[in-house]
């Protein structure tokens, strides 16, 4: 029979340990991490999450200060970036969403022949934009490739909602779903990685009459989770890594997460991530991010990774590319996932890279994609 413990956060959601009498029984120093450290990790960014927002709210209604809705990152802000790769056309575009409404302002990069016979999506995550792509473009519009990235609502040079709460799964899954319909695009070969994969898949669940194959980078479809001690060393980065954010929100340190996460990287370059960042109010889609990912399977984000999931063991017949980092704390092992999901797919590891490889080693993981379009990978 398999023992059970359970811990609630703060927040009422369930985590469930298992305890398998066929699995390998832990070391007490291991036990001890397990089931004291990391319990404590969580209740301790709990604790300080909640007095945080008390003072927060106490501040707001001391200062009674009104703040903007929607926000514009200064053009300013990102001068300079043709030094170090980014030197692409911005485009723009205010989507309808009906009634006479539409969505802030939406920018994306739109390179190569608007005729070509294949066209790359490629999705950033948190809490990057196009800025990350910009080794792999130039090697995918040589071979005549129509590349699409856009910044998602919240980053880069794209509007930004200044409340966390108005940013949504749902919100940035409509965005992509609407700027495919404005750009009139067919035979899409989608490129994610972080939450763009999150974001992305759940897209070609949605519409896949506009895709013809998938890669995924460093990504994963958390559909709420079960935790086994033999798991939760495998999620503790992920949970410390959301408590960080959760904890921090709008103060979110971007310029530092990045010179963390990078390998000897110019200063320049940090700047460039840290560019649509002014400010704490221009942070607020940052900060929802990782909030967003279902820690549970009761939330309506984990109901749509599970349709998602189910979407690519089921009916997803097209060419599927896996290819993760080596370096990459927050992902590991989720390469194997998708593989159970797609068994047939193509697989390649990216040796020497952490979680951004596109920066880390950009310009190689777009030939080994431009090979697996060729169907030579």
């Amino acid at each position: 029979m398999t023992s059970m413990c359970t811990l609630w956060n703060l927040q009422g959601s369930l985590f469930i340990f298992t305890v398998s009498p066929t699995s390998a029984m832990p070391t007490a120093k291991h036990l001890l991490k397990r089931l004291v450290v990391f319990p404590l990790i969580i209740l301790t960014s709990q604790l300080l999450h909640i007095a945080k927002q008390i003072i927060l709210n106490i501040l707001d209604v001391l200062r009674q200060k009104k703040q903007a809705g929607v926000v514009r990152t200064p053009a300013e802000r990102f001068q300079g970036l043709e030094a170090v790769g980014y030197a692409f056309k911005a485009n723009y575009v205010e989507l309808p969403i009906g009634g006479g409404k539409t969505l802030p302002r939406v920018h994306y990069i739109d390179e190569g022949p608007s005729d070509a016979k294949e066209t790359l999506l490629c999705l950033h995550g948190e809490p990057s934009w196009s800025f990350l792509y910009r080794h792999m473009i130039p090697v995918f519009t040589k071979e005549g490739y129509r590349v699409i990235a856009p910044d998602f609502i919240g980053f880069g040079k794209s509007d930004k909602f200044t409340y966390p709460d108005a940013y949504s799964h749902d919100l940035h899954r409509m965005t992509v779903r609407l700027l495919l319909d404005y750009l009139g695009v067919s035979n899409v070969t989608l490129v994610c990685q972080d939450w763009g994969g999150l974001t992305g898949l759940s897209v070609v669940k949605d519409s896949p009459h506009f895709f013809s194959r998938i890669v995924v980078m460093n990504t994963g479809l958390p559909a709420g989770t079960q935790l086994s001690l033999s798991t939760i060393d495998k999620v503790t980065p992920f949970l410390l890594w959301r408590g960080f954010a959760q904890l921090l929100g709008t103060a979110l340190p971007v310029y530092h997460i990045f010179k963390k996460a990078l390998r000897n990287v110019h200063p320049t370059v940090l700047d460039g991530y840290n560019a649509p960042f002014p400010s704490s109010e221009y942070k607020a889609g940052a900060a929802k991010w990782p909030l967003l990912v279902p820690l549970t399977s009761n939330t309506p984000v984990a109901v749509d990774m599970q349709e998602t999931r189910d979407f690519l063991s089921q009916k997803w017949k097209s060419p599927f590319l896996i290819m993760f980092s080596d370096r990459d704390p927050i992902t590991r092992g989720q390469d194997k996932t998708f593989l159970k999901l797609q068994p047939h797919a193509t697989c390649k590891t990216v040796h020497g890279a952490g979680h951004f490889l596109q920066e880390d080693k950009g310009e190689e993981i777009a030939s080994h994609i431009v090979s697996f379009i060729n169907g030579k990978l």
